[in-house]
């Protein structure tokens, strides 16, 4: 039988995210999280106080723009067309099941940017690192090391920027009438102005954009919540059943919410992904908990409160409709349209008309370029850092790196034009390979890990509010740029 190679692409999705996949990532959060007392709970104020603390150097950013950087990997379509797609595939429950990776995820985020920490090292003036620094240093495993390297830099400069762009060239089509080809070569402009001037132009964007657009985001929603407050203890409600199946009408899908959820929930956060790490890796702090702490931060900003905006939006307008695994319609909210039948942006587009006419279209819009092309950004500088790895010698990086910088612009214009679908099976197969050789290595270095966090937390409960990382007194080697900051 002869696949086409959409087919093929979708079915080499669903391997890659299959049971096996989805026990990993609930187990390992839930094994950091009892391990480490639920960090993310009891140092939950200090992750804001941290978060403000510090300053860029010479040769690292400041927590506050790692925090943005890593926020605008996460901070894309996720939260608006992820959001919607979780909705449409596994029904309101998905969105539970998104809360749950994030809650959990919040752990694996620190223990992967810590560990990023620990073992960055200072290329051409600047601290890189990621899972492919941790897995060589830390587990001593090369090919290992290689093989998550040459993963992260397809994934990234070429399987993910097409979700991104294609759903900013879609909503720009839609709302102004823009034609998709305009879109994309703006957006390549756009972006090459931004990656050839280095991490730190990179950093000092994220830095403004985010914030600002994130708040805009979230108070633009937050106006229609509060319209309609009387709707979203219902609209809780339906989640939680639905997401344990005791909703009549999802009762079918609780395999479906859940592998939904947990997709999309790691689509949006990258808990466990291992994108995060490099940009925590670029930071200059005096312990790697410190960091491990603000991208826990990062990961509840991400799920709890935009994801979740979103998801009360178009859960309480009724814009939204579920499909089953054949994609045959089992149930269409009371705001959906019946002569619209795709699934994604146009959700939140249509649940912000509905209660501010007007106004969704062209607001979701503008929201989706800030979030998305951001999010580029973030996964152009992920994908500098690996072939940085890979390529050590001064001139074969630096011929690599234009060549990165070439095939990301390309990429982004030309799946652009392309099917949705496509982009999306594409970039889940992407993010799914990292994942998972990137939950291997971190349990493999959970002892270091642990230690490390160990450290932190004895300093700080003994009353040292700005501990110092002393990685000999640990035992832990292959830390030079430790070492010679120490020194």
């Amino acid at each position: 039988m002869n696949m086409t190679f959409p087919e093929i692409v979708s079915t080499l999705s669903g391997w890659v995210w299959g049971a096996p996949f989805i026990f990993l990532c609930m187990a390992t959060g839930l094994y950091f999280s009892w391990r480490t007392r639920f960090l993310q709970v009891r140092y939950f104020k200090q992750m804001w106080q941290i978060l403000l603390q510090g300053k860029s150097s010479s040769s690292g950013i400041s927590s506050f723009q790692s925090f943005n950087l890593a926020l605008a990997g996460r901070i894309g379509t996720g939260k608006i067309a992820g959001v919607a797609t979780a909705i449409a595939l596994g029904g309101p429950g998905a969105i539970f099941w998104m809360w749950a990776i994030a809650f959990f995820g919040a752990a694996t985020g620190y223990i992967e940017t810590a560990l990023a920490q620990v073992y960055k090292e200072k290329i051409d003036g600047n601290y890189r690192g990621g899972p492919a620094y941790y897995i060589l240093k830390g587990i001593r495993n090369k090919s290992f090391a290689f093989a998550f390297a040459f993963v992260t830099i397809i994934s990234l400069g070429l399987l993910l920027p097409g979700v991104q762009s294609n759903t900013i060239c879609d909503a720009f089509q839609h709302s102004f009438g823009i034609d998709i080809r305009i879109s994309a070569a703006f957006i390549v402009i756009m972006l090459a102005l931004i990656i050839y001037g280095g991490v730190r132009r990179i950093a000092r964007i994220s830095e403004i954009v985010m914030p600002i657009m994130t708040i805009g985001y979230v108070v633009g929603v937050a106006v229609i919540l509060i319209m309609n407050f009387q709707q979203i203890p219902a609209v809780f409600t339906l989640i939680i059943k639905s997401a344990f199946g005791l909703e009549q009408s999802f009762a079918g899908m609780i395999g479906a919410a859940i592998s939904m959820g947990v997709k999309r929930g790691i689509f949006a956060n990258e808990a466990g992904q291992g994108t995060a790490a490099h940009a925590a890796a670029a930071c200059e702090v005096p312990h790697p908990a410190k960091q491990g702490l603000v991208q826990a931060l990062s990961i509840y900003i991400d799920t709890m409160v935009v994801c979740s905006a979103t998801a009360f939006v178009i859960l309480i307008t009724g814009t939204y409709r579920v499909y089953d695994s054949m994609q045959q319609v089992v149930f269409t909210g009371h705001g959906m349209p019946e002569a619209i039948m795709d699934y994604g942006p146009i959700n939140t587009q249509l649940a912000i008309d509905t209660t501010i006419p007007g106004l969704g279209s062209g607001f979701v819009a503008i929201a989706l370029f800030c979030f998305a092309f951001t999010t580029i950004m973030s996964y152009y500088f992920q994908a500098e850092s690996n072939v940085y790895f890979l390529f050590r010698k001064q001139k074969t990086a630096s011929s690599m790196i234009h060549l990165l910088r070439i095939c990301i612009l390309l990429v982004t214009f030309f799946t652009s034009i392309n099917a949705m679908s496509l982009a999306w099976d594409l970039a889940d197969i992407g993010v799914g390979l990292m994942a998972w050789l990137n939950l291997i290595a971190l349990i493999m270095l959970r002892k270091i890990s642990l230690k490390v966090f160990s450290d932190f937390d004895t300093q700080y409960r003994s009353g040292i509010k700005d501990p110092i990382f002393r990685p000999d007194r640990l035992g832990i080697a292959n830390t030079e740029s430790w070492t010679k900051s120490v020194d």
